[in-house]
């Protein structure tokens, strides 16, 4: 599962996304972090690893609500088009 796990000082929450087992606890040991959110910023700001997102949803691992409206207001930035070769 792709959730998010809270990070940050008492009364001052910071988020990082991660891959981990479903039944495991929310702060427990995650397979890989893919980004992070911090709702303090204004706008919040929300880096994501949109990436190996893709790959973990690939072989198996779902969403969760918050981090599945995270992926959708963040898009995946563009690729970079290269420019065809001239023959001079």
């Amino acid at each position: 599962m792709i959730r998010l796990a809270r990070v940050g000082a008492r009364k001052q929450p910071y988020y990082r996304v991660v891959v981990i087992e479903k039944d495991r606890a929310r702060n427990g040991r995650s397979i890989e972090v893919v980004g992070t959110y911090n709702p303090r910023t204004n706008p919040a700001s929300v880096e994501l690893k949109h990436e190996r997102i893709a790959y973990w949803r690939g072989v198996g691992a779902q969403l969760s609500d918050t981090v599945a409206k995270l992926v959708a207001k963040t898009p995946a930035p563009a690729a970079p088009e290269t420019a065809p070769a001239t023959a001079a």
